[in-house]
Parts: C-alpha cells; sequence; structure tokens
C-alpha cells in the first residue's frame, strides 16, 4: 500500500488530494490547485483558438541578440535585463507549491463619445497539466466542467484509515493490546504489561533500545542489509571476487588454494566495475516503484462499489497504464554499454571514400521554434517591478537564438518589446503602481519568429514600498534599520533619496522626527534624481520641499503626491499644511529629506491617502 502513496498526492500542493478532478489528460488535480494556476488569456490566444486560426510568424532580422529593448515614458517606463537565479521572485499570490496566480486584466476605462474604438477582445482561461504540461482550455463552466474523481477520493480516506491503525503488541495471547514501545535489537513490538514482563529494563536487556512504535516500524523498513558470509567457512565475510568462477569469495577460500590460478579483484573494485548495471537496477527500481504504486491504485478503485464513479474514470485508467505499458517497452530493461570494451576504429576505407567524394554547398533551412512556454511558477511582481520566466517545450529540438519579451503599456494598449536577447528570465523595472500588465514571448533563430506564448496578465503593488537608497544618499548619511531610518554625522545639511520613482499615480508617505534639536530645520519633499547632495532641499531646481511649520521631535511629517493632477501636498501630524504647496510637477520624482547631525527621521510606507485629500478629491 505504501509504494502508492504517490499516487494518491496532488503533483501542485504536494498533499493528498483534496476534491479532486479529472482533466482530460487524464491527471488529477486538487480543485483548489487547479483554481490557482488558471492563467487568463485573450480569447485570441485560446487553445481553441490557436488550433483554429494558427499564427503566422512575421519577417524580423535580430543580428544582434543580446541587445537590450528600453521604452521610456514620462522618464519613467520599462528597464529590462536579464535573469538570473538571484532575481527577485517575491510572488503576488501564492499556491502551496509556489504557483504564480494574477488577478485578470483591470477593464479599461471608456472611450470618449467621439471615439470609435473596437471593443477589447474576450478573455477565457486555461491551465496547464503540471505532470504532461498539456495546455487545457475552459469552457463557460470553468472548472465545473471537469469531472470529480469520486473514486480517487474514496480510496485516500480507505488509505489513511489503514495507515492510521494502531500497531499491535505480539505477545498478548488474546485480543492484543496497542503497542506502546518496539525494540530495535528484539524486533518485537511491545504493549506496556508486555514489556514489563517479557523485556524488563535490567540485566543484559538494559542495553536495549527502546523506540516508539511509529519509529520502529520506519527503522524495519529501513534496516541495512546484513553483510554476506562465504558459503563454505559461514564465520568469514566475502572480501574478494574471483573472476574465472564469477562468485565472491573469502581469505580462508585463497589460503586453501581453490582458486589459486584464478584471477581474484577486491570485492569493493569489482562492485565499483559495475556501476552501469547498479544504475540500470536503481531505475528499474524507481520506475517498478512506480508502476506497483499504479496497479496498487487500480486495484482500490475495482473495490469501490460505485458503477458511475468507476465509468467516469476507467478510460483515464485504461489510458495511464497503456502508457506505462508502452514506457516498460521503450528500453527500460535494455542493457546498457558497460566500460568493459576495448574497440579498434579502422578509418582507412571510410577517409578514402571520403577523400573521393564531390561536395556540392547545400543550405538546409532548419524550422522555425516553437511558442515559448511561460513559467507560472517563477513569474511574479515587486512594487513596480515584474519577473518573468520560459522555457522552450520539453520535446522540441529546433535550436532557437534568442527570445522576445513584450508587454503592454498597463492600460490595454500596444505591446512593445523590453528585452531581447538569450536569457530565459527578465526582470522589467520602472513599471507603473497599481497597473494591470499583459505580457507575452516568442523565440527567434534564422529561419524566423516562433508564435507568441500565452499571454500572462500580471499585477503590480497598489501602494509602494520602499526604504532610503544607500547607493544616491551623500557619505554622511548614517543608514539603521533595514534603511528606514537616517541621521548624519555632519553639521552641514545632507540629502537622501528613497529606492522608488514615481510618474505616474497617487502616492502618500510620512517621515516621523525620531530627533531634533531645533537648528538647523531639516526639509522634506520629493528631488530629481540628480539633485545637490550637499545643500539644503529645495535650494536648487530640482527639489519641492517643506522646511518649516511646526517640525518639533515626535512629530510625522506627510508627503502626498498626486501626479494625476501634478502637485504635492504637506501635512503635519495628519493636518494638512496651508493649501497645496507645489503645482505643475512633471516628470520622475524621488522622496528626498535633508538633515544634519541634530536631527533623525524614520520613513513609513506603504500607507493610504490621507482622509483630508481623499474627501477634498471626492468633492471635486
Amino acid at each position: 500500500m505504501e509504494e502508492m502513496e504517490e499516487e494518491l498526492k496532488c503533483p501542485v500542493c504536494g498533499s493528498f488530494y483534496r476534491e479532486p478532478i479529472i482533466l482530460p489528460c487524464s491527471h488529477n488535480l486538487c480543485q483548489a490547485c487547479a483554481r490557482n494556476i488558471l492563467v487568463q488569456t485573450p480569447e485570441a490566444e485560446s487553445p481553441q483558438s490557436r488550433r483554429a486560426s494558427g499564427s503566422a510568424a512575421s519577417d524580423y532580422d535580430y543580428l544582434d541578440l543580446d541587445k537590450m529593448s528600453l521604452y521610456s515614458e514620462a522618464d519613467s517606463g520599462y528597464g529590462s535585463y536579464g535573469g538570473f537565479a538571484s532575481a527577485p521572485t517575491t510572488p503576488c499570490q501564492k499556491s502551496p507549491n509556489g504557483v504564480r496566480v494574477f488577478p485578470p486584466a483591470a477593464p479599461l476605462p471608456p472611450p470618449p463619445p467621439s471615439a470609435l474604438a473596437p471593443p477589447p477582445p474576450p478573455r477565457s482561461a486555461c491551465l496547464t497539466c503540471p505532470q504532461c504540461h498539456r495546455s487545457l482550455g475552459l469552457d463557460e463552466r470553468g472548472l465545473r466542467g471537469f469531472p470529480r474523481n469520486r473514486l480517487l477520493e474514496a480510496v485516500i480516506d480507505r488509505y489513511q484509515q489503514g495507515r492510521a491503525a494502531a500497531l499491535r503488541c505480539q505477545l498478548c495471547e488474546k485480543a492484543p493490546k496497542e503497542a506502546a514501545v518496539m525494540c530495535e535489537q528484539c524486533d518485537v513490538f511491545y504493549c506496556e504489561p508486555c514489556r514489563l514482563r517479557c523485556h524488563p529494563p535490567r540485566g543484559p536487556l538494559a542495553k536495549h533500545r527502546l523506540v516508539p512504535p511509529a519509529q520502529g516500524r520506519v527503522s524495519r523498513r529501513l534496516s541495512p542489509r546484513k553483510i554476506s558470509t562465504c558459503t563454505d567457512h559461514e564465520l568469514e565475510n566475502h572480501s574478494m571476487y574471483c573472476v574465472q568462477c564469477k562468485s565472491p569469495v573469502c581469505y580462508q577460500c585463497l589460503e586453501e588454494g581453490k582458486h589459486s590460478s584464478h584471477e581474484v579483484k577486491a570485492l569493493g573494485a569489482m562492485w565499483k566495475l559495475h556501476k552501469v548495471v547498479r544504475d540500470q537496477i536503481s531505475h528499474c527500481t524507481v520506475k517498478l516503484r512506480q508502476t506497483t504504486g499504479l496497479m496498487e491504485y487500480c486495484l482500490e478503485v475495482i473495490k469501490e462499489n460505485d458503477p458511475s464513479g468507476f465509468l467516469q474514470i476507467s478510460d483515464a485508467l485504461i489510458r495511464r497504464v497503456h502508457l506505462t505499458e508502452d514506457q516498460w517497452g521503450k528500453g527500460t530493461l535494455t542493457p546498457r554499454m558497460t566500460t568493459d570494451f576495448d574497440l579498434n576504429l579502422d578509418n582507412a576505407p571510410l577517409l578514402q571514400s571520403i577523400h573521393q567524394l564531390d561536395f556540392v554547398q547545400m543550405k538546409v533551412s532548419s524550422p522555425v521554434p516553437a511558442p515559448p512556454i511561460l513559467q507560472l511558477e517563477e513569474c511574479c511582481t515587486h512594487n513596480n517591478s515584474a519577473t518573468l520566466s520560459w522555457k522552450q517545450p520539453p520535446l522540441s529540438t529546433v535550436q532557437v537564438e534568442g527570445y522576445i519579451l513584450e508587454l503592454d503599456d498597463g492600460n490595454g494598449g500596444q505591446f512593445r518589446e523590453v528585452y531581447v536577447g538569450k536569457e530565459t528570465m527578465c526582470t522589467v523595472d520602472g513599471l507603473h503602481f497599481n497597473s494591470t500588465y499583459s505580457a507575452r514571448v516568442k523565440a527567434f533563430n534564422k529561419t524566423g519568429v516562433s508564435p507568441y506564448s500565452k499571454t500572462l496578465v500580471l499585477q503590480t503593488s497598489e501602494v509602494a514600498w520602499f526604504s532610503f537608497d544607500p547607493s544616491s544618499a551623500h557619505a554622511d548619511i548614517i543608514f539603521s534599520n533595514d534603511n528606514l531610518t537616517v541621521t548624519c554625522n555632519s553639521y552641514d545639511d545632507r540629502v537622501v533619496l528613497g529606492k522608488t520613482g514615481f510618474s505616474k499615480g497617487l502616492h502618500y508617505w510620512e517621515l516621523s522626527i525620531d530627533r531634533y534639536d531645533n537648528h538647523p530645520d531639516p526639509a522634506f519633499g520629493v528631488a530629481r534624481i540628480d539633485v545637490l547632495k550637499d545643500a539644503m532641499l529645495g535650494k536648487d531646481d530640482k527639489a519641492w520641499a517643506i522646511t518649516e511649520g511646526g517640525i518639533t521631535k515626535g512629530a510625522t511629517v506627510g508627503v502626498l503626491l498626486d501626479l494625476t493632477r501634478r502637485t504635492l501636498t504637506f501635512s503635519i501630524n495628519e493636518d494638512q499644511q496651508g493649501p497645496v504647496a507645489f503645482e505643475n510637477l512633471e516628470g520622475l520624482f524621488f522622496p528626498a529629506v535633508s538633515l544634519n547631525r541634530n536631527v533623525q527621521v524614520t520613513l513609513h510606507t506603504g500607507l493610504p491617502v490621507p482622509e483630508f485629500y481623499a474627501s477634498r478629491s471626492a468633492m471635486q
């Protein structure tokens, strides 16, 4: 029964199936796991429409495989770089096995009455089987269109009940009681009365090791194999190997002269020489264990007294059995080449034939690559950055020279190239907050360009989470608290910026005054990336800040940057400081602070818009 356990576990969450459904490819999934790995795609990109219409590859000339495509919009747009294993993978939402699920695209704003824009394409859903990687489309019923595997649920319940059955004492004469311990040396399960009577903790038995019953069952299964001894000399272990007799021998056999004229080698050395055989045996053992698990599962299904449930999954089980049978016949038991061969190649006749040939140079074109597959478990968003990963289909043998990653503008607009190169992972920075982006990728080689992959929808963070940036700050700035708290070791004003820049949307953050000796005044606001770092904020034309107005120790300064209205507003202890401080702001802005050694401030981010501004926006 234990060989069957892998058949009863979901490939996504790794736990026993809960409310399993049967996919058209004959595999099973938990209903919740299937919902987690759903991917929303435009109707034109669904598997059904792709098979119906096909995709034509456009002509493309990509000579620079490693070029980086950059797109900028109002000093903030796309910035991309090839990804590596160290790329951030903070997910938006995460299922038990790490598959990222992204929300559907937000509806587009209605066009003006005068504009005649075509309606947006309808969106459908599909999922990819994690075992055979087959893409499966969903109809209007969604996951309800897949039948529920009631027999699999019954088999799991019976398996868990059998596994949870208590181990019984092996020495009770009538009605064996539940075992309390297991002796590893005696290899016997004891209840408490039998242990006290038959296995007292004194004398020679005091050295025996008693373990809990569950641990004893595991140790029984994992106990090492006994060392083999010589058949002629029972007290001697096998230590040598006779090559002529093809059998292990001991030292006493050699001393008696039974193999005096034979070639004898060390047993360990011969064991290493047969590593290929051992590897094949290990491979067959794993395959046999998997096949045994499938057979046990099929036998458990046959035991179920549910005709409708059996007919529901019988075809899927038959297909899986046939597939397993074919895999056994395709070389699982085929002998593999060993290293015990000395080969001599006589290439003289072949060289003579080659010299007599006349060659005609011909250019054979390779086929167009297959569309790449986006790896959902490695795709994620973090703040206003998105990381995407893809790969070629498992059975594709066509050579690929590079990939092209495209994103739309976050508002349902046209796709733009953000990366062209050989890497299969890319992180795109500088996206807009609280926006929904669609991403797709295609492969290319000298012959042409593949069709696009399925479109993936990604949602950037609604609010910005960031800290101060040590790389762009003045050298006198001192950082602490994971770069959220700053002070200075100079009496002169020094400037420090936040890590995240803004060019679109509404953003709010606060700074609490931890220490303030009343001279000189600190300054809070926004600045360009190239602002002066050794002067008070606002002294040049690249910063906009508040420098006075009730700032004391313990106060909280709020900074509200509204790039939709292009305004900057300040508050102290949640009270707005006068009207709008600055207007007509346009471009890329970074949170900024200037201070000296008499001041220490702490940054607070990811905050909602204050009530005084929200109410004013509602009135307008």
